[in-house]
C-alpha cells in the first residue's frame, strides 16, 4: 500500500475518532448531575410480545425495553443484548412487585462509575394486605424521586438482598427542615431502607 493510501486511511480513522469523541462528550455533558441520565428518545427499544424474564425480573407483555446502542434507533423487531439494556418501562397502569413496592420503571445509572439503577414507584397500586415494612418506610418517608439502588452484579435488577450493596437517596434529603431531629431522620433513611432490604 502506498504512502498516500496510508494517509487517506489515517485521515478517515481520525475523522471517525473525532466524531465519536465529540458525540460521547456531548452525551456525557447532557447527562451531568443525573445518575440515571437524560435518556435519548431515539434509543433503540423492543416491546415484549409475551411475559419474559429480563435482568432476573419477570416482566409482562407490552413492556418497553430500552437499550443503549450507537448504530440502532427506534423500535426493534427482536430482543437486543441484555448487557445494553438501560431501562425497563412497564405498560401504563402495570407494576411489578419489587421488595413489596409496586414499581413501573427501572433505569440503569448513566454514570458508568455507579453500578446500579433507580426504581420508580407507584404507591397507588399498593394494597394494604401486600404492604411490607420496607414499602411502609418508603411510602411514609414521602420519597419524591426514584430510589437509587447500588448493586454488585449489574446483570441482576431484582430485589436480591445478596446483590444490593446500598440504597441511595430518594429525594427526601433535598428538603431542609428547621428541626435537626427530622433532618437526622431524613439523612438516615437510605441506611434504614438498606437494613430492611437485607433482612
Amino acid at each position: 500500500m502506498s504512502k498516500k493510501n496510508y494517509l487517506i486511511l489515517g485521515g478517515i480513522v481520525l475523522i471517525i475518532a473525532i466524531y465519536y469523541t465529540i458525540t460521547y462528550v456531548l452525551g456525557g455533558i447532557s447527562n451531568m448531575g443525573n445518575p440515571t441520565g437524560g435518556r435519548n428518545s431515539e434509543n433503540p427499544f423492543f416491546i415484549t410480545n409475551e411475559q419474559i424474564t429480563v435482568k432476573k425480573i419477570l416482566v409482562p407483555k407490552g413492556t418497553k425495553l430500552i437499550y443503549e446502542h450507537f448504530f440502532k434507533e427506534g423500535q426493534q423487531e427482536k430482543l437486543m443484548n441484555e448487557n445494553k439494556l438501560i431501562m425497563i418501562e412497564l405498560p401504563e397502569g402495570k407494576t411489578i412487585d419489587w421488595g413489596g413496592v409496586p414499581v413501573y420503571r427501572i433505569v440503569k445509572f448513566a454514570n458508568p462509575e455507579m453500578r446500579g439503577f433507580s426504581i420508580s414507584t407507584n404507591f397507588d397500586k399498593l394494597t394494604n394486605y401486600k404492604k411490607t415494612k420496607f414499602s411502609r418506610m418508603l411510602e411514609s418517608a414521602g420519597c419524591i424521586d426514584d430510589l437509587g439502588i447500588t448493586v454488585k452484579n449489574i446483570g441482576d435488577w431484582s430485589c436480591n438482598s445478596n446483590n444490593i450493596t446500598e440504597v441511595d437517596d430518594c429525594g427526601v434529603n433535598a428538603f431542609i427542615d428547621i428541626d435537626d431531629e427530622k433532618n437526622t431522620k431524613k439523612q438516615q433513611l437510605p441506611v434504614e431502607l438498606y437494613k430492611e432490604l437485607k433482612k
